[in-house]
């Protein structure tokens, strides 16, 4: 068993961003929207400003309280459309339940989409047209090529069909010539689809729930899941000790998927700078 180690590749991906930035006159701007006060909310955006710090972006994060009026989140994101200074707006999940996320999402312009979920770059991203992709999905590809774990021809399993996650992993996978089985929890005998997984991704915010018995013998296991213990400890969605001398590749939570989340959006914040300078 090997370990897919997030933070190296993080690293990895933050040198390289690194010296792009150098031919850069300007400095990238970061935008992200909060509304209301979740704890596990306010862990990300912490983990995102010091990652913007850290490469000299202009970080700004807007904090709003969880009764805002709808119209007023439109015009705070149609005026930082029509800022120049800002190449890259994300609303963090979760939002309450009584706004409307899709309309919020799709407010923000594609060229400035960080996270992925407008429409547009959704509707890109399942024609395999170059496109902004949501950030922890593209984390699991390119660790996987960090990796040199090939994709083409594989069976991958995808539990949890998010459009966060599983929706545009399951795209960029059949992008890459997989054979994708999206699971979800009406899924009947899960096991039948995990047992024949060369790539299982797990995803669905369960502690422990993936064991040794539903896992297939050298697969890949990709564990999105981060579980918050009576301990106090984190967990992922599988079991780690029972699986890991049963298969060949596995990543550990915490220090995973987790870690190219943020890789990701440093890198989107870059990409959207360049596509918005070639418009």
């Amino acid at each position: 068993m090997k370990l897919l180690d997030g933070k190296e590749v993080k690293l990895k991906i933050l040198e390289d961003l690194k010296q792009k930035l150098l031919n850069l006159n300007e400095k990238l701007g970061l935008v992200v929207i909060q509304i209301g006060n979740d704890p596990a909310s306010d862990v990300y955006v912490r983990q995102k400003k010091k990652m913007a710090e850290d490469l000299g972006y202009n970080f700004n994060h807007i904090n709003l309280d969880e009764n805002v009026n709808e119209d007023e989140i439109l015009a705070i994101i149609d005026k930082l459309n029509n800022d120049d200074m800002v190449d890259g707006i994300l609303v963090q999940m979760p939002i309450p339940s009584t706004l409307n996320v899709k309309r919020i999402q799709n407010a923000i312009l594609p060229y400035k989409d960080v996270d992925g979920l407008t429409d547009i770059n959704i509707g890109k991203l399942v024609h395999n047209e170059d496109s902004l992709v949501a950030c922890t999905p593209m984390g699991i590809i390119d660790l996987l090529d960090y990796y040199n774990i090939d994709i083409e021809g594989k069976n991958v399993v995808i539990i949890g069909r998010s459009d966060l996650v599983g929706k545009p992993l399951a795209s960029l996978m059949i992008n890459r010539n997989a054979t994708v089985t999206l699971c979800h929890s009406k899924t009947i005998n899960l096991d039948f689809y995990t047992k024949n997984a060369d790539i299982l991704v797990v995803a669905i915010g369960k502690p422990n729930f993936i064991k040794r018995d539903s896992v297939k013998d050298g697969a890949v296991i990709i564990d999105v899941g981060i579980n918050r213990m009576a301990n106090g400890m984190l967990c992922g969605d599988v079991d780690f000790d029972d699986v890991k001398d049963k298969v060949s590749y596995i990543t550990p939570v915490p220090g995973g998927v987790g870690q190219m989340t943020v890789a990701e959006l440093a890198l989107n914040t870059y990409k959207a700078h360049m596509l918005r300078k070639s418009k």
